[in-house]
């Protein structure tokens, strides 16, 4: 086994790129597009021009940290650096929140688009959708991969054809048809409803963007992340311009913007002005297909943030737990579980319940945003300028301008009374999050000091059961104090569990087993090591990633007369979070002590 274990190539370069590419194109485009146009005029192509800026500054951030910090975490992991444990506790489940509810919203637009061909109710297609991509997440990532693969360049295909066509017909290449810009100008100007309109729509583009920042989570399942992320975050500047910017301003060039036929549909109105046959079909396959893509885009995304927070301590350690094809199962299932809730809020109560869940995650993504930008600066002046190879563009005038955009686009959600309920519930999202991790931060210090215990005999065999590497003086110190001698014979047992090990902060889903190997072995070896530096006599083995598990098994086969149970602090540990020495202590009529590797404590994220 390698020192240091590689990533596996699950996802390769073709699907990563498409993967890439196709994040930044949205249903939202299709559909929300006309939406835009009717409430901005001819001039939203400079809408959706100014919300790509801010996308491809975020972009450009995120490969600043990614580049100079590699990590499974992604951006929840710079925050969680830059601005502490409650700003990487906020990212990961927020995040995870705005994306299980566009999971939902995905599957139910998706069975309106199946109604207009087909009459079944719009639960049972959602359901269909919601299985059939859960199923994709849980074959394996490849599967993801190749899915998404397809799907993007359904969607990416469709554009360049419309913008080919859309091109033609606006410079005079169609058939008849001369160079004709006078939509722009001749329905009532330019900016008919005033150059304010053009910043309000950002609000709303700004979601049908989102996405692109999906490329620096898959890079960590690539062959090669820095440079996978590196080269996402570059090419997001084309693709913006070339599938927002360009497709918005031949829709504007070729229909009216006052047009009925554009709010409700405006790549159908497009090409039927065009007389391209059959266009209202066509277009609806696009948009199913783009719907299916940000449903198994968004499957994929909500588990491996669901995969970073348990491998953090910040959710349950169970969700870390991964299959034989690198797959986390159970953050899958439980992302997908939420999603199914969603449907059925959705099939039973669309005004309230639905209309609820929405809306309290309709800002979320713009506080992302903002914590990344701020955990860019922070972490620029942290890092000296010889340790990054992408560097973010002006800084710090482009950050800080960046940041102040997103707070600026918040405001003018307030001001908006349509927008503003959104801006309150996702603040209220926020404020549980926070309220979350300080429950959890106070209820880890609140547990009061144990009692040592002292055994009343010496004890000739003794089970060691360790989540962390003790230092030989402190493993000693307390075989000595139980009354421990030479002639004892130990167990050293080691649950071989990616969060306590730390395997899962530092890899990702493919080769997480692997490294928790890795370090479960090498923490054995140390502590082993500590005891025959004493000539005493001691085994090892690598336990079950339970540690009541491990430990029950050690007791049977080993029969101790005493347990030693070696922790982090209360603060860094999740075995005593959980109560593992007071539950050993209950379970086996084995006396039970507890040692708190001090030593360590300089160098560990919470275990």
């Amino acid at each position: 086994m390698s020192a240091t274990p590689t990533l596996k190539k699950a996802l390769n370069q073709r699907q990563l790129t498409m993967i890439a590419i196709g994040g930044v194109i949205g249903a939202g485009l299709f559909v929300g597009s006309g939406v835009v146009i009717g409430g901005t005029g001819p001039g939203a192509f400079l809408t959706y021009g100014m919300a790509g800026v801010l996308i491809i500054m975020v972009m450009r951030m995120l490969a600043e940290m990614a580049v100079a910090n590699p990590s499974t975490g992604s951006f929840a992991d710079y925050s969680r650096s830059a601005l502490g444990h409650w700003a990487g506790f906020s990212v990961g489940w927020l995040y995870w929140y705005f994306w299980v509810i566009v999971v939902g919203f995905e599957a139910i637009a998706g069975a309106k688009i199946i109604q207009y061909w087909i009459d079944v109710p719009l639960w049972l297609s959602a359901l269909v959708f919601m299985i059939l991509m859960t199923a994709t997440n849980l074959f394996s990532v490849s599967s993801y991969g190749e899915f998404e693969f397809w799907f993007a360049g359904i969607k990416v295909a469709a554009i360049i054809a419309f913008i080919a066509l859309g091109g033609a017909y606006v410079f005079g290449l169609w058939p008849g048809k001369s160079a004709d810009f006078s939509n722009l100008t001749s329905h009532g100007g330019f900016t008919p409803l005033g150059l304010g309109a053009i910043t309000v729509g950002i609000v709303t583009v700004i979601f049908s963007m989102v996405g692109a920042e999906i490329a620096t989570i898959a890079a960590a399942e690539s062959s090669d992340p820095e440079r996978a992320v590196a080269k996402a975050a570059n090419s997001v500047i084309l693709r913006i311009l070339i599938f927002y910017v360009g497709a918005v301003f031949l829709l504007v060039t070729i229909l009216p913007w006052n047009d009925d036929a554009v709010s409700a549909s405006p790549f159908v109105a497009a090409f039927t002005k065009m007389g391209i046959p059959y266009a209202d079909h066509v277009m609806n396959a696009v948009v199913l297909t783009a719907v299916l893509s940000c449903l198994n885009s968004g499957m994929y995304t909500a588990s491996r943030m669901l995969f970073v927070l348990a491998a953090r301590r910040e959710a349950p350690p169970a969700l870390v737990k991964v299959t034989r094809r690198g797959v986390p199962a159970n953050a899958i299932l439980a992302s997908s579980v939420i999603g199914f809730l969603c449907v059925i809020a959705a099939a039973l109560s669309p005004d309230t319940i639905f209309a609820f869940l929405l809306n309290s995650s309709g800002a979320i993504i713009l506080f992302v945003y903002l914590l990344i930008a701020i955990s860019q600066i922070v972490l620029r002046y942290r890092t000296p300028d010889s340790e990054l190879r992408v560097k973010m563009w002006l800084f710090p005038v482009l950050s800080i301008l960046t940041a102040l955009g997103i707070v600026a686009i918040l405001v003018q959600m307030f001001i908006d009374k349509a927008l503003r309920s959104q801006l309150v519930l996702s603040l209220l999202s926020w404020a549980v999050v926070i309220l979350l991790f300080a429950a959890n931060k106070w209820f880890v210090n609140k547990r009061p000091l144990e009692p040592v215990e002292t055994p009343t005999a010496a004890p000739h065999r003794v089970l060691v059961l360790a989540n962390q590497t003790l230092d030989s003086h402190e493993l000693l110190a307390e075989l000595s104090r139980i009354g421990a001698d030479r002639d004892a014979q130990y167990l050293v047992v080691v649950p071989a569990s990616p969060v306590d090990t730390g395997a899962a902060a530092t890899h990702g889903p493919r080769d997480v087993t692997e490294a928790t190997q890795e370090a479960a072995q090498a923490r054995l070896d140390a502590t082993l090591s500590a005891l025959r530096s004493e000539n005493l006599d001691a085994q090892g083995e690598l336990g079950d990633y339970r540690p009541l598990r491990a430990l029950d098994h050690a007791v049977e086969t080993f029969d101790p007369d005493q347990i030693v149970i070696a922790t982090l602090p209360p603060e860094l540990s999740i075995w005593q979070r959980f109560d593992v020495v007071d539950r050993a202590r209950s379970q086996f009529k084995v006396p039970v002590t507890h040692v708190v590797a001090k030593s360590a404590v300089g160098n560990q994220v919470p275990r």
